[in-house]
């Protein structure tokens, strides 16, 4: 793994594991025995996630490198080699070949843009089939004049739904899986795309993204999903422009949606652990099944429709500020808060190590290339870093 050139004075505790070494950065001056300590608990935290991934993986499928920063270098491949559909039903006009085919559309037209955006880097294209049935497409940028990193992946799978998933959304008084049959593997269908873009300046926000429809052969389905935004530093005029786009998305569909799902980001997205959100939200939802299907993906396809006109201004206005080596540090910090959200909270994360049904590749794209962590950093009183905390803490409107 390369090292963050943008931060000076750093030395590397380093592991391997296989042929593939994992790296942690942290500050020379610093260095003492609880670092160390750290150094080690991190690193024993890589092979503990490294050994989930064995153990919950298909037994057909090779064991896949693991990489906590970093993805895998891709196969490129041109447009004309990608499958036509993943889904295992023949008919076009089914719902679930038209959600794919939606969501492969505006991966392409997200992809296109940022692209445009970034000047220099190129989403690598890489498509994967899975043996138990579906596959996906995932795109990646890496080292790119504006993204460290970014990543668009399609999914699309099916087979048998795992008696923890479906325990998990009875606990969330999920209304479709009540009757379900406890303790039993019910078949089901699943496709989604998923979105994170970490960008390089610390004023430029990493931006999140998730929609995807589940079916079950017991005839249950839902749409969840939702896009959200994560900035190291407040402007609030972003804010509002950000908020502003999905309330209006939100407001065309239902004048309650916007506020219900605007709560329900703030309250999936927050590190428990620490008391605040992993971000400054925007609109999460999940198990929607409570109107006509074609309504949801009607809702659905307008909110990835968004993602662009939401997020590409705000980069466009701060990609090229200014910034210090203590403000990159302070969104190297904040990234750190990124990673321990996806690894402990973040439900598609867990789905996917406890059912050994997503690629691995795919689920640590996520992730961010790199990120930090020091022991007890507190923002200095008045700082724009404490302004930025203060809102993490204490959720607020922004439009």
């Amino acid at each position: 793994m390369r090292l963050a050139a943008e931060v000076p004075q750093q030395y590397v505790v380093q592991h391997v594991q296989g042929l593939e070494q994992q790296a942690f950065t942290f500050p020379v001056n610093q260095v003492s025995s609880v670092w160390r300590s750290a150094a080690a608990f991190l690193a024993g935290c890589a092979f503990t996630i490294a050994g989930l991934a064995m153990h919950f993986r298909p037994k057909s499928q090779p064991i896949e490198p693991f990489s906590m920063m970093s993805v895998a270098p891709a196969v490129d491949i041109g447009a004309k080699d990608l499958p036509s559909h993943f889904g295992k039903d023949t008919d076009a006009g089914c719902l679930r070949r038209r959600f794919e085919s939606m969501l492969r559309k505006g991966q392409e037209k997200i992809c296109a843009a940022i692209e445009k955006c970034d000047g220099e880097g190129k989403f690598v294209t890489d498509a994967w089939v899975r043996e138990g049935g579906g596959g996906g497409i995932s795109r990646v940028l890496a080292n790119g004049k504006v993204w460290e990193k970014a990543g668009v992946g399609l999914s699309v799978i099916y087979g048998n739904m795992p008696s923890e998933t479906i325990n998990a959304a009875r606990a969330r008084q999920a209304n479709y899986a009540k009757d379900l049959p406890a303790g039993e593997k019910v078949p089901f269908f699943a496709c989604g795309l998923s979105c994170v873009m970490h960008p390089r300046n610390p004023h430029c926000p990493t931006m999140h993204f998730n929609y995807r429809y589940f079916e079950t052969e017991a005839g249950d389905w839902w749409f969840a999903g939702g896009t959200d935004i994560t900035p190291a530093y407040l402007d609030e005029e972003d804010m509002k422009h950000f908020h502003g786009v999905y309330k209006k998305v939100c407001d065309k569909h239902d004048p309650e949606f916007y506020a219900k799902y605007k709560k329900w980001a703030d309250e999936y997205f927050l590190i428990r652990h620490r008391g605040e959100t992993r971000g400054l939200g925007g609109i999460f939802f999940d198990d929607l099944n409570d109107r006509d299907p074609m309504t949801i993906f009607s809702f659905s396809e307008e909110c990835l429709d968004n993602v662009v006109p939401a997020y590409v201004p705000i980069i466009e206005k701060h990609k090229n500020d200014p910034f210090t080596p203590d403000q990159k540090r302070w969104q190297l910090i904040r990234r750190g808060r990124y990673v321990e959200f996806n690894l402990v909270y973040d439900r598609g994360t867990i789905f996917g190590l406890k059912t050994g049904l997503g690629r691995m590749e795919t689920i640590m794209m996520t992730l961010p290339e790199f990120a930090r962590w020091e022991y007890d950093n507190r923002p200095e009183p008045g700082s724009e870093e404490e302004k930025a905390m203060e809102a993490f803490k204490n959720p607020r409107d922004w439009v």
